[in-house]
């Protein structure tokens, strides 16, 4: 990738701020409560305060109107850095469907929120409908003024702390499963919503969300009532760049801490590092991280000149190379510490912990091996 001067300067930008405002440990425990929360509200709304948390968000809703290059950019220094803002990624992912399919009234709202630094989430997934997105069952039933909402939602990021929810729920049963699913724009505090954490290997970050006639207003759809799965599908290169960019970041960090590490820990009278299985090992995972860089930001750049054009295969490529990536360098890089790998003193259990589940979420590895699959006609 040729980078820009100004593309390499805000990423200096971006991994300085991240190194004043976040580069120890101590300062890490103090915005998270000692990890409890894997987002903190007062470091996003300091970036914010920098114009990056509204990076993609159009110019005249006080967004910078960037392009995926630079995003990428922007998400990749964040992780790298240990910054802990784990809501950006749905944050983004959310924005960006607003962007696209929102009445005037609801970009002017939410998007210029975000450019202040609030949080989104966006509910998809059901206890019945995961992969399968299309066999999800929470209904919109029309009445008048609106659409009255029951069912459940689960493994909904962001849901406890975010300002408003991108809903996808069935608004028509007669058809196939993936049509009439509509997109509903939910504000936090909404009657009718029960948000209930789900304990997980990572910490506080996904909920159950159950809706018992919840009432949402007509102005709150959000694009094409009935087409909420086209809509979806639009935005899966955004999604998967998005996730991909963040785990190239993560596993960036945690390439840095382990050749820190094992460049100071000495055994048998030298480092640890010099020894050729660590040295091979490292090697390896360089190579790896590079491969994955070059095809995140192959794919910004070619949505960057082909704006509305879906790239499914390269964005799964993206998805599936980096987060495959990112959890072999963790893991690895706890092997390679030894002890000091899984105690909690050290990021590289935490690293691990985030890493091992980014093969899951966003569509399954699976499914993206198999969308990829699909494009070579298999």
């Amino acid at each position: 990738m040729n980078f820009t001067d100004e593309q390499r300067a805000f990423a200096k930008s971006v991994a300085d701020f991240c190194q004043r405002e976040a580069g120890t440990r101590a300062q890490r425990d103090q915005l998270t409560g000692n990890g409890a929360e894997l987002h903190s509200e007062e470091l996003y709304r300091k970036m914010a305060g920098l114009g990056w948390a509204g990076i993609i968000v159009p110019e005249e809703y006080g967004g910078a109107g960037a392009g995926n290059v630079e995003m990428c950019i922007f998400l990749e220094e964040t992780m790298r850095g240990g910054a802990p803002m784990g809501g950006v990624g749905p944050t983004f992912i959310t924005a960006a469907a607003y962007a696209k399919y929102a009445s005037e009234e609801l970009k002017k709202e939410v998007l210029t929120g975000v450019t202040a630094g609030d949080s989104l989430a966006i509910s998809m997934s059901e206890p019945e409908a995961g992969s399968d997105v299309g066999a999800l069952t929470c209904r919109a039933e029309k009445v008048d003024g609106g659409w009255l909402i029951n069912g459940q939602k689960t493994w909904c990021s962001n849901a406890h702390f975010a300002n408003s929810i991108l809903l996808i729920a069935r608004t028509d049963r007669g058809g196939k499963k993936h049509e009439g699913l509509t997109q509903f724009h939910i504000p936090a505090g909404t009657t009718g919503l029960k948000i209930q954490g789900i304990d997980t290997l990572g910490g506080r970050e996904v909920n159950d969300l159950y809706f018992t006639d919840c009432f949402v207003p007509d102005e709150h759809v959000v694009g094409e009532v009935d087409n909420g799965w086209n809509q979806l599908m639009a935005g899966l290169n955004i999604e998967r760049l998005i996730l991909g960019a963040m785990q190239l970041g993560v596993a960036q960090r945690s390439f840095d801490d382990t050749l820190k590490f094992i460049t100071e820990r000495k055994q048998f009278g030298r480092p640890v590092g010099t020894f050729q299985a660590l040295r091979h090992r490292m090697a390896d995972h360089a190579t790896e991280i590079e491969c994955a860089k070059l095809l995140v930001y192959s794919l910004a750049d070619k949505a960057d000149a082909n704006p509305g054009k879906i790239f499914p295969r390269e964005a799964s490529m993206v998805k599936l190379k980096t987060t495959e990536t990112s959890k072999a360098m963790t893991i690895d890089g706890m092997q390679m510490m030894g002890g000091y790998g899984y105690a909690t003193e050290f990021d590289a259990e935490s690293l691990m912990r985030g890493a091992i589940i980014s093969t899951v979420y966003g569509g399954t590895n699976e499914i993206q091996r198999d969308v990829v699959g699909k494009t070579f006609g298999l």
